[in-house]
Parts: C-alpha cells; structure tokens; sequence
C-alpha cells in the first residue's frame, strides 16, 4: 500500500516563506534607511557646528552662571575625546529622529487599517514636536533656572569648576526624562484608542496623576525643587493636553463622552 507524501512540497514551503522573508527584508531596508539617516545627520554636525561648538551650546546655561575665568574641566584621559563624540552620536539622533520614526512607520503601515494609518502620521509628527519642545524648555528654562539656584548655594571660597563628564551626564538625563515626558499626549491617544483607558476615566484619575506626576519628577530629576517642578507642573499640563488630542483624533461612542 503506497502511504501519502506527508512532506510539504517545495511550492508550499515558498508560499508559506515569502511573506516572512519579505518583512525581513523590508526590516533590513527600514534599519538601512535610518542608519544612513543617522549617519548624514552626524555627518552635518560634524562640519557645522561640529564637536566644538556643539559643547559650547550644551555648556551655555551653566557658563553664564560661573565666574568669569572658570571653564569645564576634563579629568578623565579619554575624555576630551569621548564626550565630543559622545554629544554628536546623541545630537545626531535628535536631529533624525523624525526620519527614523518615519522609517517605523512604513514598515508597520501595511498592517495597519486605513484610520489607524491616518492617526499614524499626526501622531508621529505631533510627537516629534513634542520631543524638540521637551529638549528646548530644558535648554533654555531648566537648566538656567538650575544652575542659578546651585549657585547660590555654593560657598565663596569654593572654585566653581564642574567636570564636563558630570555636567554631560546630568543634562542628557534631564533631556531624556523631559523627551519622554512630553510624549505624554500620545501615550494618551494611544491608550484611548486601543480602549485601555476612556476619556471619562483619564478624568476621574486627574487627581490621582497630580501625585503620579511629583513622584514621577522627584525620581527622575536631580535632588532640586526647581527641577523637579519644572517637570511635574508640565506633565500636569500634558495630561490634559492628551485628553484633548485623545478626544479630538479618537471618535468616542457617545457612551464615553458625559457631559461636563
């Protein structure tokens, strides 16, 4: 008795392949894109402003804020040369960050139904927005505001000369807790639009966010009031600014949507 060829043919094999090894390519095309992204974008600030000039801007808010003849001090060997490299590999990824989550975007889009394809887009570009609008209320409003308040606390007979690997490190923490705080509205959007939280619930938790937010701030900034303000009254702020977006891009059934 002949038994049937239980092994699958080399046709069905390929039809059931080809879309995997499709989305690995795309995969490999997405990540090529990004990086080549990321690499021209390191490579214009490299020629302007370049390393140099890229501390100079980074180290602005504390100068104005030191004596006179006090600089920035380098006490590692290596560090003259690692923190310039390391400030243009995260400058460089600000600046394409928007090509880069454009890159995420077109490798998900095909899965995605039409309204989620055009929620996709604002969202990305809303929180790109955001992201640059969180790095410059740091530069230009925190960090001033920080510095000047250490300051006044540092004793007369005290030189003020910071370690630049210590100064570098303390402002890209703040960069990237104030970043990713101001994503909040699209965490918010895409809570309410996957129907893990309601508009109605986000507004009964107001209250209970207010304390989220200065726990939130009492562990991800430095030891200051001032920071620490800066950065839980803003996702105080970016809650209800969530919600506006949440019920403006998000239809609601009418179930979800009590009166005020």
């Amino acid at each position: 008795m002949n038994l049937p060829n239980l092994k699958p043919s080399k046709d069905e094999l390929s039809d059931t392949e080809q879309p995997l090894v499709a989305h690995l390519i795309e995969l490999r095309d997405r990540i090529l894109w990004s990086f080549y992204g990321l690499l021209l974008a390191i490579i214009a600030l490299a020629v302007w402003p370049g390393p140099s000039g890229l501390i100079d801007f980074l180290a602005q808010p504390i100068r104005q804020h030191l004596p006179p003849e006090s600089k920035l001090i380098a006490v590692g060997v290596l560090t003259p040369i690692l923190i310039p490299l390391k400030i243009l590999l995260l400058a460089g990824f600000i600046l394409a960050f928007p090509w880069i989550l454009y890159q995420i975007w077109a490798f998900v889009a095909p899965g995605l139904y039409a309204h989620e394809k055009r929620l996709a887009l604002p969202l990305i570009l809303v929180g790109s927005v955001l992201m640059y609008i969180g790095l410059a209320f740091v530069h230009f409003f925190v960090l001033d505001r920080l510095f000047a308040f250490i300051q006044t606390f540092t004793p007369q007979s005290v030189a003020a000369t910071p370690d630049i690997a210590s100064f570098v490190s303390t402002i890209l923490s703040l960069y990237l807790a104030f970043s990713l705080a101001f994503q909040e509205p699209v965490l918010i959007v895409l809570l309410v639009k996957f129907r893990i939280l309601t508009i109605q619930k986000l507004k009964q938790w107001r209250s209970y966010f207010i304390i989220i937010a200065f726990v939130i701030a009492a562990i991800v900034t430095p030891p200051d009031v001032i920071s620490q303000l800066a950065l839980a009254i803003p996702l105080c702020i970016l809650y209800e600014v969530g919600i506006l977006f949440a019920r403006w891009l998000v239809p609601q059934p009418l179930s979800n949507q009590p009166s005020e």
